[in-house]
């Protein structure tokens, strides 16, 4: 975006209206909402010149997931063309298919759109809407592999916070939606008014690191075979001792070429990255329950705090001690 035009006399004149239209839908997921909202709203105190509008499929009121009910400026459909158009998430549509007039409506204001994006999961929405064929794109950590499954040519960036292709954007879960709006100020006004904006709302102006910082450890299904269940198993209880493919493969009684034929068939990897893996969510249950790193690389199994902190550095983009501050506990014992 070009900067504000300066008058005859060098001083600024009023920047031109930047028109943001928000999509919005029974079961709306408020914060979706609200968090890019107040983005825009607190750039315009520093002197910015948004102006929201919520739009709806039909143009009636919505009742968000809270069960507030709210009124819209129009149905998506008779809403002039917006500079930005933003698709608010739900909990709804990763659940069950996305209707086809809430599509038909992301549709029709993108097509008129300078840009769109979505928050959340309304990259679902946008995807439904087709919008999304053959474009990188992100959404909350929980349901990327269902958006990847569901739109095969969409190319899904997991651990994004926020993703850009061309002029179609993309965020990950919830307060995501305030690093894309964050993005977004600082693609028409610079980086000095949206440092302003991230000051008074307290937030990071970029975070580091990608969304698998928030994700929950050991997610993925057990193994079907009892054979490798009992490994999974022995791994999980005791992930310090000796788990070398070697030794997996003599706890049962297979060579260990066969056993690594089970881990790619069955988890798609192999046995040393999941006895890894083990370890690294052990590391950090451990470090969120307010252990040192060292002591949490030991009882995890790492032979190092170095080989823990190479670990971090690949998975999170960042150290194990910059993780334990963000998301050890907030309780502290009192003195005694």
């Amino acid at each position: 975006m070009s900067p504000p035009a300066t008058s005859p006399t060098g001083g600024r004149s009023t920047p031109a209206r930047h028109r943001v239209a928000i999509l919005v839908f029974d079961g709306v997921t408020l914060l979706d909402l609200a968090g890019p909202a107040e983005v825009f709203k607190e750039a315009n105190r520093l002197g910015a010149a948004y102006q929201i509008v919520l739009v709806s499929p039909t143009g009636h009121e919505v009742t968000s997931d809270l069960g507030m009910r709210f009124a819209v400026d129009a149905a998506a459909s008779a809403e002039p063309a917006a500079h930005t158009f933003l698709v608010a998430g739900s909990s709804l549509y990763p659940r069950t298919g996305v209707p086809q007039d809430l599509a038909e409506a992301a549709r029709v204001q993108a097509a008129r759109a300078g840009r769109v994006a979505s928050i959340c999961t309304g990259a679902f929405i946008l995807a439904a809407a087709g919008l999304l064929d053959g474009k990188r794109a992100t959404t909350h950590w929980k349901v990327t592999h269902q958006l990847a499954a569901r739109h095969p040519t969409c190319r899904v960036e997991p651990d994004a916070i926020y993703v850009r292709d061309g002029a179609t954007y993309t965020s990950a879960g919830v307060t995501a939606g305030i690093d894309l709006a964050l993005a977004l100020v600082e693609e028409d006004h610079g980086p000095d008014l949206t440092r302003d904006v991230a000051r008074a709302l307290v937030v990071y102006l970029q975070r580091s690191g990608g969304q698998s910082q928030f994700s929950a450890p050991l997610q993925g299904p057990p193994p079907r075979s009892p054979a490798l269940r009992k490994i999974t198993d022995l791994v999980t209880a005791n992930p310090e001792r000796d788990h070398s493919p070697t030794e997996l493969a003599r706890q049962l009684a297979v060579s260990p070429r066969q056993l690594t034929r089970l881990f790619h068939d069955e988890l798609s990897t192999t046995p040393a990255r999941y006895v890894e893996s083990i370890r690294f969510d052990m590391a950090r249950a451990l470090l969120d329950q307010g252990h040192t790193a060292t002591h949490a690389a030991t009882l995890a199994g790492f032979p190092s705090y170095e080989s823990l902190r190479r670990v971090f550095a690949r998975e999170l983009s960042i150290s194990p001690a910059a993780y334990q501050r963000r998301f050890s506990t907030a309780r502290r014992p009192s003195a005694g």
